[in-house]
């Protein structure tokens, strides 16, 4: 099974969770700045939630998709709303790319909320999920 992992991270939050999904499926974590070159089974994709919304970077990240992507399989960090699931769904619908009904969001932190989140536990339990991920059946 091929296995990329892709991430934007601001503040380091977003990061995190990746290294610690690398760490778990035996994957080197990449920003979106590199695009994927290859067709890939899973694609953890990483954001975070800005002013509401996915930053600028996954909207490109995803527009400059041009390989076969079996699923994507998100993984976001927010301060405020739940996670970063319905944007990135509809960016990647738009590209006829599906996306897992399973992901991993949890709270990041941003000024004063939430501090020294993504920690230990948050990082643990993403490594956790995407091993599950990597060994469902589809």
């Amino acid at each position: 099974m091929k296995i990329a992992i892709r991430y934007y991270s601001r503040g380091g939050n977003t990061k995190k969770l990746a290294e610690a999904i690398s760490e778990a499926v035996g994957v080197e974590a990449k920003t979106t700045a590199e695009p994927l070159t290859e067709d890939v089974d899973i694609l953890f994709l990483g954001s975070a939630v800005y002013a509401y919304g996915v930053d600028e970077q996954i909207r490109r990240f995803i527009d400059g998709i041009d390989v076969r992507v079996g699923k994507v399989v998100n993984f976001s960090t927010a301060a405020i709303i739940k996670s970063t699931y319905k944007q990135v769904s509809k960016l990647l619908a738009r590209k006829g790319i599906a996306l897992a009904k399973e992901e991993f969001a949890c709270r990041g932190s941003f000024s004063m909320m939430h501090k020294g989140h993504p920690d230990e536990n948050d990082c643990k339990a993403a490594a956790d999920f995407a091993k599950e991920i990597t060994l469902q059946k589809d």
